[in-house]
């Protein structure tokens, strides 16, 4: 299925992001960025052939790089990431360059790798040290309580507390609001999504303002700078290092074998007690497992791979946010913003919004709009929104390629639990609230027989959205991704509470294909307090 309903907007999308990508990188100056962590990075084709370490990590991205500065407190850490550091990209260090994903061809050259699942939907991976931290639209919300009961781990609440606070003291800023935001939450108010929470990074039910990863000159600070906290003795980060298997003795695993840019490959091992952790992320994750001979016999026999264990839940329980929402355009430019602002109802919906000017003028003889001057300034904005709790479920398997460099095959069956679609229309009726407020009045355009209007891109909201059937059939048409897949390997079928892999020795997965729901608003915080938490419980387990 292709939700080709959304072709004019992701090519109004492109074509407005292509031009502030252009407008960054053609700047001279540098965004202001604590870059203390490229003492540590080195390209893999530097490295040696074989080295020797007390943990190996597996992916620089969100939990990852969390993870890794907190053990190299006390032990040798190796930090491999198969992208480049983000100084390579610098429209991703802006706010304005947010979503510079959309336009950029998909190439080993750039922060993230496109992939189609089944259901026709795209979506990304980030593939950059900082990992979908630095691809992101910023947005900084703590898990929801729901989620931290659910999850299969006990957890030490006061050590989650403070693993977030660590996070918090060096990539989290309260935003001021501007454009957009502003007359949204003004909206969200009006149209009753209470109480008004003010500024908060804890998950409330409401309408809140978040914390930001974007300070207030609009520099983004991801999971990368937590690697400035690394001692800077033991830790060692290889960037375009790709890792293509474990490494086993038996049933534990012993080292992984990686390679460079140029082809060569290198090998890693652990030492006494050490360990391999995996924070690929949850397509990653799963894929090498597999690759790694961990998973389903029939799939990996049928691949002709040899079965380290025979584990049938790994890259079952995949799951995607289904993000749904109309898409408006506007005669009149506002600044790029990123998500600031959110509305919680009940049962985990959540709704935000982002804008960004379009980099042209359109004629008033070209314009479905009535002309207010001789040419229209316009602006893009997108109204989303998704839920926490998503009960469709899919699977991840390998294609007839071995190739880790080559996503593997997803299929999330949105929308086939009946619960999530119910949810859905919940959203989009709170929405046809919200574009009918007082405030969200105000910046209507009157069309071609006055009457007030909106003008949508691709799908717009049902007349009725007292019909379930009508705003069914919307969230369908509007369906896309939000970024926040997860599952493939869920705590409690592939690993245990601690994280480590059930079954196998020296081996953990730390990232977002452990959670069973995406926490919070939206997962990022948590997965780079989950590096922070695990890296802690690491250390008290060895001491």
């Amino acid at each position: 299925m292709k939700h080709y309903s959304m072709a004019i907007f992701l090519l109004l999308f492109i074509v407005s992001i292509f031009h502030f990508q252009l407008q960054v990188l053609s700047s001279h100056t540098i965004p202001n960025q604590d870059v203390s962590y490229m003492k540590f990075v080195e390209d893999a084709k530097d490295l040696p052939e074989k080295e020797e370490y007390d943990y190996i990590i597996v992916g620089g991205g969100t939990a990852g790089c969390p993870l890794a500065t907190t053990l190299s407190s006390k032990f040798s850490v190796l930090l491999l990431e198969r992208g480049s550091e983000p100084n390579k990209f610098p429209s991703v260090l802006v706010e304005e360059g947010l979503l510079n994903a959309f336009a950029a061809e998909d190439d080993d050259k750039n922060p993230f790798q496109r992939f189609i699942s089944e259901d026709g939907v795209e979506n990304l991976r980030g593939r950059v040290l900082g990992g979908s931290s630095m691809i992101n639209a910023g947005f900084y919300s703590r898990g929801h309580r729901e989620y931290f009961e659910k999850a299969g781990v006990e957890w030490d609440m006061e050590l989650v507390e403070k693993a977030y606070q660590w996070v918090e003291e060096t990539v989290v800023s309260r935003p001021s609001l501007s454009a957009l935001q502003p007359t949204f939450r003004s909206a969200l108010l009006e149209s009753g999504v209470l109480p008004d929470n003010g500024f908060g990074l804890r998950h409330l039910v409401g309408t809140r303002i978040g914390g930001s990863i974007f300070d207030g000159k609009g520099n983004r600070h991801g999971a990368v700078e937590l690697l400035n906290k690394a001692n800077p003795t033991n830790l060692k980060v290889a960037i375009r290092a790709t890792v293509e298997r474990i490494i086993f003795s038996g049933l534990s695993a012993s080292g992984v074998s990686y390679s460079d840019s140029e082809g060569k490959l290198h090998t890693a091992f652990i030492r006494n007690k050490g360990e391999i952790i995996l924070s690929a992320g949850a397509i990653g994750s799963p894929q090498l497992l597999l690759l790694s001979g961990i998973g389903p016999k029939s799939q990996l026999s049928s691949l002709k791979l040899p079965v380290v264990l025979h584990q049938p839940y790994v890259g079952e329980f995949m799951s995607d946010n289904p993000r749904f929402g109309p898409s408006i355009v506007l005669p009149f430019p506002f600044v790029p913003t990123s998500a600031k602002v959110v509305g919680t109802l009940e049962n985990n919906i959540h709704l935000q919004t982002v804008a960004s000017p379009l980099p042209f003028s359109i004629p008033p003889s070209f314009s479905l709009l009535p002309p207010q001057s001789n040419s229209v300034n316009l602006s893009l904005v997108i109204f989303t929104g998704k839920f926490s709790e998503v009960l469709s479920e899919g699977s991840l398997r390998l294609n007839s390629s071995t190739d880790v460099k080559k996503s593997p095959i997803v299929r999330f069956n949105y929308y086939s639990h009946p619960d999530d679609l119910a949810r859905c229309v919940v959203g989009v009726r709170k929405m046809g609230d919200l574009i009918k407020t007082p405030t969200m009045e105000k910046i209507k355009t009157r069309d071609f027989e006055g009457k007030k209007v909106f003008q949508f891109i691709g799908p717009s909201l049902p007349e009725n959205l007292s019909d379930d059937s009508t705003v069914g059939e919307f969230c369908h048409k509007s369906l896309t991704t939000y970024w926040h897949y997860h599952g493939g390997c869920l705590v409690g079928k592939v690993v245990d509470g601690d994280y480590r892999v059930i079954g196998i020795g020296n081996l953990r997965v730390v990232d977002g294909s452990t959670f069973i729901d995406s926490p919070g608003t939206n997962p990022m915080a948590t997965l780079m307090m989950l590096g922070r938490y695990v890296g802690l419980k690491v250390l008290q387990q060895r001491y």
